[in-house]
């Protein structure tokens, strides 16, 4: 791994992490995927913590792990960096802009009760996201894609999310039929697959089928506080995922929210930086004021660091294994398969017109020949989308 020399105090490290994550924390607008494009862009391109190899360890580590992925981003990048310290102040500090933005945002809603207009915004935002994605994509995919193999097997993972077939299956599929190849090929029976199935999130998934099953309860604040810790314990997937759970439960079930009220705290997650998953601390403030968004962004975001902490040490193991390493290639050939996905997607919806094109090809060329730090094309982009929508107003 490329860091600063042993010698450097942890002390300057942790400093180092933390104003890195604040500032993205700030800044980091577009879901998973782009803020998995904005971090390769610092912590790889610019900063050298990383190699692309590591980097794509680590991303296909985070996949096989419920949670937000963008923020075990963060915690495994920290711990790589500085160690357990390095672990917690990574994660925290990625987390806590966009907490505090949301309760903002949940308090004027509160008061107000309407959320504030951010279409301007976001219509500038997009399309330097989706610059941002193809650049990290580029990138990524000569260190991933290094055979015809690894190739292949990330189209036929891009073909089958977009038939639907559910990520986790893409995702363990394309890795278990690299392994098989390469055990038949050296005809070696596989070896380390107990960190491999270390990663398996079977017991999470098993412990969600037994609290799901637990009777409705009137409102109160530990019981909110189960309930995101659980939600963050066993959820893969989108935002529209999340959507889902939340709404089986507090609205469904429980009746503690309306439904107009969730659709606002998934659209507070979606248009305000850092993690989707600050949904919970809205609807936290909606339920219980800030004593309820700080548990419900606890109980949600707790499990990342706990998945992390869990399976961060094993990645290693599983790259020295030649079975368990093939394994990791494949996850990670699928993993930027999904990323594509998810930029072909979002950029049906974002390059709408003749400005967002020339906002999204001008930014590609920033960041490909010039090397322009992506926080600062996200800015210029926010500020060109709030300028056309002023003038068209």
């Amino acid at each position: 791994m490329t860091s600063l020399p042993s010698e450097e105090p942890v002390r300057r490290r942790l400093a180092g992490l933390a104003l890195l994550f604040l500032k993205l924390g700030t800044t980091a607008f577009g879901g998973p995927a782009a803020h998995i494009a904005i971090l390769e862009d610092e912590i790889v391109r610019r900063r050298q913590w990383l190699t692309r190899e590591e980097f794509l360890d680590l991303l296909g580590a985070t996949n096989l792990i419920p949670g937000p992925n963008s923020t075990e981003m963060a915690i495994h990048i920290g711990h790589r960096r500085a160690g357990w310290p390095g672990l917690v102040v990574a994660g925290a500090c990625f987390i806590l802009p966009a907490a505090v933005i949301v309760t903002v945002i949940a308090w004027a809603y509160v008061r107000f009760g309407q959320l504030p207009k951010a279409e301007g915004l976001l219509y500038g935002v997009k399309p330097v996201i989706i610059a941002v994605i193809a650049q990290a994509l580029w990138g990524l995919g000569r260190s991933a894609l290094k055979t015809r193999p690894l190739a292949l097997a990330a189209v036929l993972a891009a073909g089958l999310c977009v038939a639907g077939i559910n990520e986790l299956i893409v995702l363990f599929g394309t890795g278990l039929g690299l392994a098989m190849a390469r055990a038949i090929h050296t005809r070696q029976r596989p070896s380390g697959g107990a960190p491999l199935l270390s990663l398996a999130p079977a017991l999470p998934l098993a412990a969600a089928g037994s609290v799901s099953a637990a009777a409705a309860a009137p409102f109160g604040l530990w019981p909110m506080f189960l309930f995101f810790l659980k939600v963050g314990s066993v959820l893969f997937g989108s935002g529209y995922v999340l959507l889902a759970f939340l709404r089986a439960d507090l609205v469904d079930r429980w009746h503690w929210l309306s439904e107009g009220q969730l659709l606002d705290a998934i659209a507070v997650g979606q248009f305000t930086p850092g993690p989707l998953f600050t949904a919970a601390t809205f609807i936290g403030y909606l339920l219980a004021g800030l004593p309820g968004a700080t548990l419900a962004t606890l109980g949600i975001f707790l499990p990342a660091f706990f998945f992390v902490a869990v399976s961060g040490p094993l990645v290693p193991r599983l790259r020295r294994s030649p079975f368990a390493g093939a394994f990791l290639d494949g996850v990670n050939a699928a993993s930027l398969a999904l990323m594509a996905v998810v930029a072909w997607q979002l950029g049906r919806g974002a390059l709408t017109d003749w400005l967002t094109l020339l906002l999204a090809l001008v930014s590609g060329l920033l960041l490909l020949r010039f090397r322009v730090n992506s926080a600062w094309l996200v800015l210029g982009g926010a500020l060109a989308g709030l300028g056309a929508s002023w003038l068209r107003s």
